[in-house]
């Protein structure tokens, strides 16, 4: 069905960017929300962004400011620009679909992003 592929970590300095990438195939209904979490080692997973179809966006308070989420439905991918990058960004970031017709949700394998000196 549904498949999420994340693209864009990598090694980053404090202060650099990243933009990542998240391209979804498959059937899914219009109406549904896209977000980013993260997860850092020993820690739980946490909601970094989220995007829904007409393009209404929150954000974490700790990336407010930094971090822009957005989607092109006709590519059906949503981004991550991450700015100003702090060690405290470093975690495997993942790539979330929740279908608000059918209640499916769909995740991505993660993307590597470390952030350090």
């Amino acid at each position: 069905q549904v498949q999420l592929v994340e693209s864009g970590g990598g090694l980053v300095q404090p202060g650099g960017s990243l933009r990542l990438s998240c391209a979804a195939s498959g059937s899914f209904f219009r109406i549904n929300v896209m977000r980013w979490y993260r997860q850092a080692p020993g820690q739980q997973r946490e909601l970094v962004a989220g995007i829904t179809n007409d393009g209404s966006t929150n954000y974490a308070d700790s990336v407010t400011g930094r971090f822009t989420i957005a989607r092109d439905n006709g590519k059906k991918t949503v981004y991550l620009q991450m700015n100003s990058l702090k060690p405290e960004d470093t975690a495997v970031y993942y790539c979330n679909l929740e279908d608000r017709v059918t209640f499916a949700v769909y995740w991505g394998q993660g993307t590597q992003v470390t952030v350090s000196s």
